[in-house]
């Protein structure tokens, strides 16, 4: 077989630390190896050669068994990633393809994730609410200026969750193409170009940082520092840590800090919204963690990082742990602001029993099941949201 008389086109390489994999056609792998010898690589290309199909196409399984040969036998995962190839006449998604077929606006839509909503924005939401609420417990609002308070920080929430989701695609592209479920996002299938997701990105992050300039200086650098670090970094750490849930943590939860100063700005060296902003982090692990159990296999073929990947078969232990310490936060903010009966049976008691029964059913290796336990997680940050306001709002609730 030879590469002028065959569609598949194959160049290798080598040096002592580097060497390049590439082939031309729908598309192209790279990856970073370490090549010993020169004999190593011949062998890996017969392979290569071998287990082509007769017609020319490379079946990616059998990229990733070369790979390993390559890496002399270590199990180390492929660290690679798809992308279109240089011929522009090949496009990622066929004309009859039902994401070309849909208009730019819904495109759009799918990619802010706002055709789900209010899934996931919630979880940016109501973080903010328990800061709001936390802050204001001395001197609560009026219902109006409640309401009307909880339905801006609703407009940020969705606001700021759609350009991190934005972003996330923009960085993942390549690697959403090598996983079942993300292959499909309007970046990674082509249907939306990077440079018009990233004017969309653009737009939303110069709104957010209007919205933010226009609070106190104390929770103004609170929500700027979370918007481009915690934000705008997460989407690396997946390639650059084995704890990418833990940074998402963080970005999730951000908010949380920043509400609480919008009211109360005097609190910035108090602990309790830095140790709750902590336990959400935790409670973050355990539903992210759960969610990115759909995709472990994907992942570990990618060589994308995850806690789902990192746990492996101790998944359940650990996230009972960040489950407990989760809990043991609430019951720490409760003490420390003086929260009455109402915040422990129905805020602490609820979260902790909603807790207790995502981490011991849900079922690492069931996809479906991990997406509801993920899901369920707005119903657990709003059983908490009901304990707040009813121990601020109703604190004789359960006096008789």
């Amino acid at each position: 077989m030879k590469a002028a008389t065959t569609p598949l086109y194959i160049c290798l390489r080598a040096t002592y630390r580097h060497s390049r994999v590439q082939c031309s056609g729908r598309y192209q792998l790279r990856a970073e190896l370490e090549v010993p010898t020169m004999k190593s690589v011949v062998s890996a290309t017969d392979t290569l050669f071998q287990k082509t199909r007769k017609d020319g196409v490379l079946p990616r399984s059998h990229v990733y068994k070369v790979s390993r040969l390559l890496l002399h036998g270590r199990q180390r995962p492929l660290a690679a990633a798809m992308s279109t190839v240089s011929d522009p006449s090949i496009p990622l998604l066929k004309k009859d393809s039902p994401a070309k077929a849909k208009p730019m606006w819904k495109l759009y839509l799918e990619l802010s994730r706002l055709h789900v909503w209010p899934g996931g924005t919630n979880l940016f939401f109501l973080p903010c609410v328990w800061g709001y609420l936390l802050a204001s417990r001395n001197n609560p609002p009026q219902a109006d200026t409640l309401i009307r308070h909880f339905v801006l920080l609703l407009g940020f929430s969705t606001l700021i969750g759609s350009a991190t989701c934005v972003i996330n695609d923009i960085c993942d592209r390549e690697l959403d193409r090598l996983v079942e479920r993300c292959k499909t996002r309007p970046i990674a299938s082509g249907a939306v170009s990077v440079f018009g997701a990233t004017v969309f990105l653009l737009v939303q992050v110069g709104l957010c940082v209007w919205i933010l300039t226009m609070l106190n200086p104390t929770a103004m650098i609170c929500g700027l520092f979370g918007l481009f670090v915690f934000h705008g970094f997460y989407p690396l750490m997946k390639r650059l840590t084995n704890w990418p849930q833990a940074y998402l943590g963080l970005a999730m939860n951000w908010g949380l800090p920043t509400t609480w100063l919008i009211i109360a700005p005097q609190d910035v060296s108090s602990p309790v919204p830095w140790v709750l902003t902590f336990g959400a982090l935790c409670w973050t692990m355990v539903y992210d963690t759960i969610y990115a159990c759909q995709d472990r296999e994907d992942d570990i073929k990618a060589g994308v990082k995850s806690t789902a990947v990192l746990f492996g078969s101790w998944i359940r232990p650990i996230l009972a742990v960040f489950g407990i310490m989760f809990i043991a936060t609430l019951v720490y903010t409760g003490i420390e602001t003086n929260m009455t009966l109402p915040y422990y049976v129905i805020g602490v008691a609820g979260t902790a029993l909603h807790t207790l029964w995502q981490v011991t059913t849900f079922d690492p290796n069931d996809g479906l099941d991990c997406a509801m336990k993920f899901v369920g997680n707005g119903n657990l940050a709003l059983i908490y949201t009901v304990g707040l306001i009813a121990a601020i709002y109703m604190p004789d609730l359960f006096k008789f």
